[in-house]
């Protein structure tokens, strides 16, 4: 591995109780408290040289608010590198004029619009269907969170989009702890199909057992993951805070990294660092 490699971590939260309200930390009470840029200790050690904060779930009528608030932390010198915003794609009278202000904020590089724990057919209709087409018009990406059931409604939303850039969150939620690798493997087949798809590796520890949170639990998911998108479409993430209840950004970062151990220097610095910044657009 070459030592001038550098790692761009593309899938991190941060949030404040203090500041916004995040109605799911009620039900996750390790991660109710501030979890701020300094209490990632990658950022300190530098086995990080930046972020893309991805929207944590607030309110969604404080939604600039919390582009307001990352702001303050990059102003503060946090290595955000680039911010995905929270956009209602099923209100178009809001979103005519969220997207506009988006894209006078440089550091939003996405939007996106939590489809999990939605009904079938969420992504699907018109109105959800037309914002993200409006997102890419708009030159942003559009975040794809779903869980593995939805992967065909997530595809079916993609091929309508075809002038839209996806990254799919946590290689769409396998059930790792259920051992369900089918359908989920063929679907993300499916998916990897449209060129205009990148996917994060991310995320798998939280879908995972405690018992199951190693290498050779985890690997067959990432490993078809990674055949699937190949070097050039998939990028690296952490999920962090949330993985801190799974295991830990250190524990996931030295996975992936064993994992991608025998990969050319140039595959791994795409998948570590550039395809991110041209997913996402990134200056």
């Amino acid at each position: 591995m070459s030592t001038s490699m550098r790692i761009l971590d593309a899938h991190v939260h941060f949030w404040n109780p203090d500041r916004l309200h995040y109605p799911w930390l009620s039900a996750a009470p390790e991660l109710q408290r501030a979890f701020l840029p300094p209490d990632l200790p990658a950022l300190g050690d530098g086995a990080l040289d930046g972020v893309i904060f991805v929207e944590a779930n607030c309110r969604t009528t404080e939604n600039l608010g919390e582009l307001d608030f990352i702001d303050s932390l990059i102003e503060s010198g946090a290595p955000i590198l680039g911010t995905v915003a929270f956009v209602d794609m099923c209100d178009s009278t809001r979103r005519a004029t969220i997207l506009p202000e988006l894209a006078r904020r440089t550091r939003v590089v996405g939007v996106r619009h939590n489809i999990q724990r939605q009904p079938t057919g969420y992504a699907i209709q018109a109105e959800f269907v037309r914002g993200a087409q409006d997102v890419g018009c708009m030159g942003l990406s559009f975040d794809l969170c779903i869980t593995a059931d939805q992967l065909v409604e997530a595809t079916d939303l993609v091929r309508r989009c075809p002038d839209t850039t996806f990254v799919l969150d946590h290689c769409g939620k396998p059930d790792i702890a259920g051992g369900a690798l089918e359908p989920w493997a063929t679907d993300l087949r499916r998916l990897a199909e449209y060129a205009n798809v990148a996917c994060k590796l991310s995320g798998l520890l939280s879908e995972a057992r405690p018992d199951q949170r190693t290498v050779s639990g985890i690997f067959p998911f990432a490993s078809h993951a990674m055949e699937c998108f190949g070097p050039d479409r998939l990028m690296y993430g952490s999920d962090w805070p949330v993985v801190s209840t799974a295991g830990g950004e250190p524990l996931w970062r030295s996975f992936v990294l064993e994992a991608t151990a025998n990969w050319p220097d140039a595959a791994r610095q795409a998948f570590f660092f550039d395809n991110a910044v041209r997913f996402y657009g990134i200056r």
